[in-house]
């Protein structure tokens, strides 16, 4: 596998000074980008697969071991307050459970069937995506997780950062990001992850954007939970309601803190029962309503 290659731009790195080091291995992380770049077409083939489903009611999985599994998690987590989805459309599974993501638990990554069970879990259907992933691209927690949701219909994409990989061979969709042998030896959590870490923020985002959640780029689906989101939310009722901010908040207030809703509000001259009412007419999707 090449990312357990030795990389010939590092062998000395332990007789750099500091300021050496991390230039190295900046210069590396600068080939992150371009191996991402070289599987858009594949990034954007899964996008358009995941949003079919999510349109008919399925949710999105990510799963992994070690970093790859924390990765998932967190791009999941965040799709909650940025996008006000509902905790259970895109879901982030780790092998060894919760307590894996904030410590090394070893060898559970090597339990094929443990990935399996969680998904049965979490009553995982022919609905739903299943995006499997592993810088090496034999993870058996990975596999288990996409042989199982090929066995129940479901769609299934493989992210690897080796290739060939039977994680690749398993999917759907084969997203290989080969980024070539890490700074230190085998230590997939730097240029692997960054990797993998970009693939997922070009998966949900777009996702979300093909669902209607933002509106020219403004995240027109944020949850207000925090003074910092609230002014947000004012900013984006104002800029896109064309209104002043006093008025953006009092319509947002109005709307119970929907910045959808109180766009809507602004810029068709209605009460929030209507606006709503229009939103769910469009699918959710602010620029049919107002544009």
């Amino acid at each position: 596998m090449i990312t357990e290659q030795q990389n010939p731009r590092t062998l000395d790195v332990d007789q750099l000074s500091t300021l050496d080091i991390v230039t190295r291995i900046n210069a590396e992380d600068w080939t992150v980008a371009e191996a991402v770049a070289r599987a858009l077409p594949t990034i954007a083939q899964a996008v358009d697969a995941i949003v079919v489903r999510l349109r008919d009611g399925g949710r999105l999985f990510y799963v992994g071991a070690g970093t790859s599994g924390r990765l998932g998690i967190l791009d999941a987590v965040e799709c909650v307050p940025t996008y006000n989805t509902p905790p259970q459309l895109v879901q982030g599974l780790i092998a060894g459970g919760e307590a894996a993501f904030t410590r090394s638990i070893e060898g559970v990554e090597d339990d094929m069937d443990a990935a399996r069970r969680d998904l049965m879990a979490q009553g995982m259907t022919a609905r739903d995506a299943v995006v499997g992933i592993a810088a090496s691209g034999q993870t058996p927690y990975a596999l288990g997780a996409l042989n199982y949701a090929r066995e129940q219909g479901a769609l299934t994409v493989g992210i690897s950062c080796n290739e060939p990989a039977p994680l690749l061979d398993a999917a759907d969709i084969a997203i290989a990001v080969v980024t070539g042998p890490e700074v230190i030896t085998g230590s997939t959590r730097m240029k692997a992850g960054t990797a993998q870490k970009m693939v997922l923020n070009m998966l949900s985002t777009t996702t979300m954007v093909k669902l209607g959640k933002v509106y020219g780029n403004l995240m027109v689906d944020v949850q207000v939970k925090n003074e910092k989101l609230l002014l947000r939310a004012r900013r984006i009722v104002a800029q896109v309601g064309h209104v002043e901010t006093e008025r953006a908040a009092e319509l947002l207030a109005a709307a119970h803190d929907d910045v959808k809703v109180a766009i809507v509000m602004a810029r068709r001259g209605v009460n929030a029962e209507t606006a709503r009412s229009l939103l769910s007419g469009a699918g959710g999707l602010l620029r049919q309503v107002i544009d």
